[in-house]
C-alpha cells in the first residue's frame, strides 16, 4: 500500500490527508496504521486504561474521517492528531472528573519521552516522587498544587478558598510546574 505513495516520501502526510479529504479509505487506512500505536501509548500516559485509551484512539480517527473535509491543517498530521487525542482526553477528563485526572495532573510534568525511565519509575512511584515535590514547594504553591490535585479545585474555587486572585492562582501554578519539572529531571539523573 505505501508504495503507490512513495512519491510524497517527504510529505507523505499532507498528501494522504489530501486523499483522506476525498475520503480514500486506503490512505485513511494507512494513517490509522501508521499513527494508532503512537496515540493509543498518549491516552494510555494520561488515562491509565487499556479499554478508555483504546476509545479515545477510534474516537478521534473517527472523529478525523468524520470532519476531514472541513478540517485545514496548519501543522502536520501528526501534531494534529496528537493535538485532537489530547483534546478529547481533556474532554473526558473534564466531564468524568474521576481518577483520570489524577493520572492527567501527574502527568503534566513532562519527564521525557524517554522510555527506559518511564519504565523505571511505577505509577505510584511517580506519585510518591510528585508529593515530594509538592511538599518541598512554598508554601502558596503546595497549597495550590494540592487543591488542583486532591480536590479537583479550579482556578477559580483555589483563588476564592484563599482569598487571591485567579491571575495569581495562575502564576503560582505555573511556576510550581517549572520547579517541578526541574525536580523530576534531577530524579531521572539518579536512575540513568
Amino acid at each position: 500500500m505505501r508504495t503507490q505513495f512513495s512519491k510524497y516520501a517527504d510529505n507523505e502526510d499532507a498528501a494522504l490527508f489530501q486523499l483522506i479529504k476525498k475520503k480514500d479509505k486506503e490512505a485513511f487506512t494507512i494513517v490509522y496504521y501508521k499513527y494508532h500505536q503512537y496515540l493509543y501509548n498518549l491516552a494510555y500516559r494520561y488515562l491509565k486504561d487499556t479499554e478508555m485509551s483504546g476509545d479515545a484512539v477510534q474516537q478521534v480517527f473517527v472523529k478525523l474521517w468524520v470532519s476531514s473535509p472541513f478540517i485545514e491543517i496548519e501543522i502536520n498530521l501528526k501534531n494534529y492528531l496528537y493535538t485532537m487525542t489530547k483534546n478529547f482526553i481533556l474532554n473526558q477528563i473534564r466531564d468524568s472528573k474521576e481518577m483520570i485526572s489524577l493520572n492527567y495532573q501527574n502527568n503534566q510534568i513532562e519527564i521525557s519521552d524517554d522510555s527506559d525511565i518511564l519504565k523505571m519509575l511505577e505509577d505510584n512511584q511517580l506519585s510518591n516522587f510528585l508529593y515530594e515535590g509538592i511538599n518541598n514547594l512554598p508554601p502558596q504553591k503546595m497549597e495550590i498544587c494540592k487543591m488542583k490535585i486532591d480536590e479537583n479545585k479550579s482556578n477559580q474555587e483555589i483563588a476564592d478558598a484563599m482569598g487571591i486572585s485567579v491571575n495569581t492562582v495562575k502564576s503560582h501554578y505555573q511556576e510550581s510546574v517549572k520547579i517541578l519539572r526541574d525536580y523530576f529531571r534531577k530524579i531521572k539523573l539518579m536512575f540513568l
